[in-house]
């Protein structure tokens, strides 16, 4: 779990605890639920009254020894955290467990870890004592699958945070709605995998179109299909850009 990952826009994923429950739309169809409950064959960690099941301490270690390679390489590796669960889900285990999340944040630097969370209106009460005007290796986002949950983006930029972002994905309906102040990057995404929504390609167009023109930059993850990685170039071309390419993060 995490040392290869098929998210395009990290190289590693770590999960401190799996289980989580649904909050709007866009969990419909979880991919996180799908794998915990066939693949995993964790029932129980799942949804309101589930219980959240913290990992071993070898996949605690993990980001240590990422860290480590980060320096031998003298490149930053990104991780996301966490890709079955929600950091700043307000549970029983995971009220417990996040002040060690940022623990292992803190003793790895050369980490860019991107916590990514449906519940932006939780940071304020949950980011440690010392976050300050944010860690320098930490970048805050939140997911928005459509103009019905546009408000997380006000909750989000309300936090200081060195990179802000927003995951448009699964892409399920137009997001003309939200504002961009304040953001530096944009990920979009259909959807993929059994029963899929059709994402309609000129929200992403749209989107491509408001980030280059504010500067922010923009991600194109994939289009709606049954795969996850399917058609990056659907828009003409392939977009991957990330925020060091448009200057946000300095020297550190």
């Amino acid at each position: 779990m995490g040392d290869a990952t098929a998210i395009a826009w990290t190289d590693h994923t770590f999960n401190p605890w799996i289980g989580c429950h649904k909050v709007s739309q866009g969990c419909t169809n979880c991919y996180a639920e799908a794998l915990v409950k066939r693949r995993m064959k964790r029932d129980d960690a799942w949804g309101a009254t589930g219980i959240r099941q913290r990992t071993g301490p070898s996949i605690w270690r993990k980001p240590v020894r990422w860290n480590n390679e980060a320096y031998a390489e003298g490149r930053r590796h990104r991780v996301f955290c966490s890709s079955l669960a929600d950091v700043f889900e307000d549970y029983e285990g995971p009220n417990l467990w996040r002040d060690d999340v940022f623990a292992l944040i803190r003793e790895t630097p050369m980490l860019d870890w991107q916590l990514l969370t449906k519940r932006p209106e939780n940071l304020p009460a949950m980011l440690p004592d010392d976050w300050g005007d944010g860690y320098d290796n930490v970048w805050l986002g939140t997911s928005i699958e459509d103009n019905r949950v546009a408000h997380r983006a006000a909750d989000l930029t309300a936090v200081p945070a060195i990179v802000h972002f927003v995951s448009y994905e699964p892409a399920i309906g137009p997001l003309d709605d939200l504002e961009l102040d304040d953001l530096e990057w944009m990920i979009v995404g259909g959807e993929s995998g059994p029963g899929y929504r059709e994402m309609d390609l000129d929200w992403a167009r749209d989107m491509q179109k408001r980030c280059h023109d504010e500067g922010i930059a923009f991600f194109f993850k994939q289009n709606s299909a049954p795969r996850t990685e399917m058609g990056i170039d659907a828009l003409g071309e392939i977009y991957r850009d990330y925020p060091d390419d448009i200057g946000v993060l300095g020297p550190r």
